[in-house]
């Protein structure tokens, strides 16, 4: 069974289990207090807590890419390589890339307008590949990425509490490494290239801000984040500037249960500079031009609150996302899907 056609089996099932019986006052309850009042597990910084409020979660997020696009038109690895009589513009082709992270995260909130946010990602990175000569490899590399430090500010409130509006400023410390090594049919314990990478290597800005509202039995929200890149880092590079805008509709089932709709629109620079190690004209993942690109993807999202027992206040959640559109800087590789489930707890 796929990815897509699990995901969307347990969305189903966990939708029809609800029961969505409850009254007026009951609803009101759900959309303030319940399920829908947190964005998709997805979206980092949708929400803000209360004065002396803490949160700890975790996230389990893998992304799935196989297959090259220059701008949208596909290509194969032969015409990336192109044969020894015959050379393409690289002499390896990248087939397929598997990235998961396990993100633990923290909030606390010294104030009602204010609060803190804490992520540290653990990442781990596959690769495969075809060489022009129609041999294949694998690369991998894992390990701490960046840690990501935010303050969400309050910048608006309703009477109602039913239209809230934050700053989320947020900085990234290059604490994941940039000089990843694994073996190649080339060489022993060679650099890898810009995506296998666990970090930026640069101290990067975070700045957006967040729109949330809900009525009787629906939330919704809006997102814009940015990644700044404020420098070169130590390998002479820096990656492309990013822009991402988010937007949702969650409808809640029960108090426990909400499904979600996203759609989120990415944009992203080429880098520039370049590591003095790797060649360019080697595979595409080490040519900087060809890292930049957008992408529209579309994702579906549950959310589930427990409202008694032992696990009382504890959050499950789960969203799966795939493109619905992407123009890259090619040869590059494109997104097929994306997986995220996380658990959360307040107090």
């Amino acid at each position: 069974m796929s990815r897509s056609t699990l995901c969307t089996a347990l969305l189903s099932a966990a939708v029809l289990s609800s029961t969505p019986v409850f009254a007026h006052d009951d609803i009101v309850q759900v959309a303030s207090m319940g399920a829908a009042a947190h964005g998709p597990i997805g979206v980092m910084g949708d929400h803000t807590h209360k004065a002396g409020e803490w949160m700890f979660s975790y996230r389990y997020m893998a992304m799935e890419m196989e297959g090259n696009l220059d701008g949208g038109d596909s290509l194969s690895a032969r015409e990336i390589t192109g044969t020894m009589m015959n050379p393409g513009p690289y002499m390896v082709a990248p087939l397929s890339m598997d990235m998961e992270m396990h993100m633990f995260g923290a909030m606390y909130a010294p104030s009602d307008d204010v609060t803190l946010m804490f992520m540290l990602p653990y990442l781990s990175n596959e690769m495969d590949h075809q060489t022009r000569m129609g041999g294949r490899f694998t690369t991998e590399s894992s390990g701490w990425g960046d840690v990501k430090a935010s303050a969400l500010v309050t910048l608006y409130t309703s009477a109602d509490n039913a239209h809230r509006v934050h700053a989320n400023l947020g900085l990234s410390l290059p604490t994941g490494s940039i000089d990843e090594r694994d073996d190649t049919p080339a060489m022993k314990n060679a650099k890898l290239p810009y995506r296998m990478q666990l970090g930026s290597g640069s101290v990067d800005l975070l700045p957006g801000v967040t729109y949330s509202g809900q009525d009787a039995s629906l939330s919704w929200g809006a997102q814009l984040a940015l990644t700044i890149r404020s420098d070169y880092n130590d390998n002479d590079y820096r990656l492309g500037n990013r822009a991402q805008v988010s937007a949702w509709l969650a409808h809640s089932f029960s108090p426990a249960l909400s499904a979600s709709l996203r759609v989120t629109h990415s944009a992203w620079g080429n880098i520039e500079g370049a590591r003095d190690d790797l060649n360019p004209m080697m595979v595409p993942t080490a040519d900087p031009d060809a890292q930049g690109g957008e992408r529209s993807e579309l994702s579906l999202g549950l959310n589930y609150l427990f409202l008694k027992g032992a696990a009382k206040g504890h959050r499950l959640a789960l969203e799966y996302g795939e493109p619905v559109y992407q123009h890259l800087d090619g040869p590059q590789m494109e997104l097929d899907s994306t997986l995220t489930a996380g658990w959360q707890y307040a107090f």
